[in-house]
């Protein structure tokens, strides 16, 4: 019924202006004159736009082909490299069409506006990703290590083999093979120490003494089992020393430097030849004791 009602006022209107225009003609002509210049600018402005926008297509993607032949030569992170183009390929599009729009009269700085304040609410949305987000392009740009290198953890005391880095989380393979994540976030403000950086790394032995001990003689035995390793880098220099004069004991120490692959083999070695050396020589290594004394006392009983 509606579009019976519709058909039957939209045909007499329709017939209604062509009657007019056939009485008329010059109506044709006063609205050719009228909007003819304006359709003519607006179809002008399209071409251009359209070349600026196939030219600016082009150069964009010089632009970011040159840049990552820049990040290849220098060695950068592929997944650095990667998001970083795309980063300056985006951030060129954003200004072609803005500068597009801003071409056809749209007031671009409301759109900015706009733009902004939706970032704006995201990123507040989304504070814990962002924040592991740029905390692993810091990782990656700063490279404070690398996968396959052993570290540390300062804030959970985490340590393991690095297994991978990627923008949010980084995975690490501990010594009894377990795989723990680690935001980003937390690992890019935290302490890490890195133990595969250098190629090699002084090993630190303690070991007490007692108060009557000969402190040359021990020292001798001590320098004599630590030189003796065949891990033991010989152009390092190596030292022995009293480290520290305890309560109930003296601490002897003794420092030579290994390759970072030999570290705690010979850690756990030389560890059991200096007890083994020490037992040998009937150097006394104090631990701690305690005396119970045990009281008898007689109970008299009435008979």
């Amino acid at each position: 019924m509606i579009r019976q009602i519709l058909g039957e006022v939209s045909v007499p209107v329709a017939n209604t202006e062509v009657q007019q225009v056939i009485e008329n003609p010059g109506i044709v002509k006063t609205y050719l004159e009228k909007y003819m210049p304006s359709l003519i600018s607006f179809l002008v402005q399209l071409v251009v736009a359209i070349v600026i926008l196939l030219i600016g297509i082009k150069v964009i993607k010089s632009v970011v082909k040159i840049i990552k032949k820049g990040f290849d030569k220098s060695r950068m992170d592929a997944a650095v490299a990667s998001f970083l183009a795309n980063v300056i390929k985006y951030f060129l599009y954003f200004i072609l069409v803005m500068a597009l729009l801003s071409g056809f009269g749209v007031a671009t700085g409301s759109v900015i506006a706009v733009l902004g304040s939706a970032g704006l609410t995201v990123g507040m949305a989304l504070q814990g990703s962002l924040s592991n987000f740029a905390g692993g392009v810091l990782i990656l740009l700063m490279k404070p290590f690398s996968v396959g290198d052993y570290i540390v953890d300062g804030s959970s005391g985490t340590e393991g083999t690095v297994k991978d880095i990627n923008l949010f989380y980084t995975r690490l393979l501990t010594i009894d093979n377990k795989m723990v994540m680690i935001p980003n976030g937390k690992l890019a403000d935290s302490c890490i120490t890195n133990v595969s950086m250098m190629d090699k790394r002084m090993l630190d032995l303690r070991v007490t003494v007692s108060y009557s001990t000969d402190l040359a003689f021990a020292k001798s035995v001590l320098e004599s089992v630590v030189t003796s390793a065949d891990t033991m880098l010989r152009d390092e220099p190596s030292n022995v020393f009293v480290s520290e004069l305890q309560d109930s004991a003296i601490e002897l120490g003794a420092r030579i430097w290994v390759k970072n692959e030999d570290y705690w083999n010979t850690k756990w070695q030389l560890t059991e030849e200096i007890k083994t050396a020490f037992d040998k020589n009937n150097i006394e290594i104090p631990f701690p004791q305690m005396d119970i004394n045990i009281q008898k006392r007689s109970i008299d009983s009435d008979c």
